[in-house]
């Protein structure tokens, strides 16, 4: 039921959070996905010298202070940091103060999750099954493609929903690269934030709560039901 200035009891400013927020969630999850998955295979079927060191840099995110990977991506992606400068200069690609620029910093954050969930779900794959394959003739790839990835899917999806739920409630790196500016990088978390420096705000709070409330305990749940049924699958005879 729409009410003046409002949509089922959202205001305009609001909508456009909730919107902006599954954008950015969304985007960071995808992005993230292939180099994910293949961080994940590296870590869980290769041994090699720094492979500790680079599993400790892939959960990083997790024990460092969010505002710290906030600043750390001004001073490489923003307008005079090294990184963002070329890239605006070769491609014109811009994140400081950009949405993209929130779904790049929510997608290194929600990478460990990604990561961690997808190599569980690659080391529970059989190698027997991949050595069958190798045996037959398939190269390394299309080992990979044909027998690892259909294997492991249940643990792919349930890792890019683990990282697009954790982009969906991502503040401090977000608000520390890109600010708060509503209709751009304004996510749910950040337009939280922004009412509670607003006397009578607390309404706009709840109701934006319990749609990120909602939206979080969804996207876990399925995360748990595709693990779930991953290990139903290799129980069953």
């Amino acid at each position: 039921m729409a009410v003046e200035g409002t949509v089922l009891g959202f205001a305009p400013d609001e909508l456009v959070a909730i919107r902006l927020s599954l954008k950015v969630a969304a985007a960071a999850a995808l992005a993230s996905l292939p180099l994910g998955i293949a961080v994940a295979w590296l870590l869980a079927r290769r041994r090699f010298p720094g492979k500790a060191l680079l599993d400790a840099l892939v959960h990083l995110p997790l024990v460092l202070p969010p505002v710290v990977v906030g600043y750390a991506l001004l001073v490489l992606f923003g307008g005079n940091g090294p990184i963002g400068l070329w890239l605006e200069s070769t491609f014109g690609i811009t994140f400081a103060f950009r949405w993209t620029g929130a779904a790049l910093a929510s997608a290194i954050m929600g990478f460990p999750l990604l990561v961690r969930t997808v190599r569980l779900s690659i080391e529970n794959v059989d190698r027997r099954l991949e050595d069958a394959a190798a045996t037959l003739g398939a190269s390394p790839l299309r080992v990979f493609v044909t027998v690892t990835l259909p294997l492991a899917w249940p643990g792919l999806v349930a890792g890019a929903v683990l990282a697009f739920a954790k982009a969906l409630g991502e503040f401090g790196a977000t608000i520390t690269f890109v600010s708060n500016i509503p209709g751009e990088t304004q996510t749910m978390s950040s337009a939280i934030y922004g009412l509670m420096q607003v006397p009578g705000g607390e309404s706009g709070i709840w109701r934006l709560a319990a749609v990120a409330v909602a939206i979080s305990f969804a996207a876990l749940l399925a995360s748990e039901w595709l693990v779930r049924r991953q290990r139903g699958e290799e129980r069953a005879p």
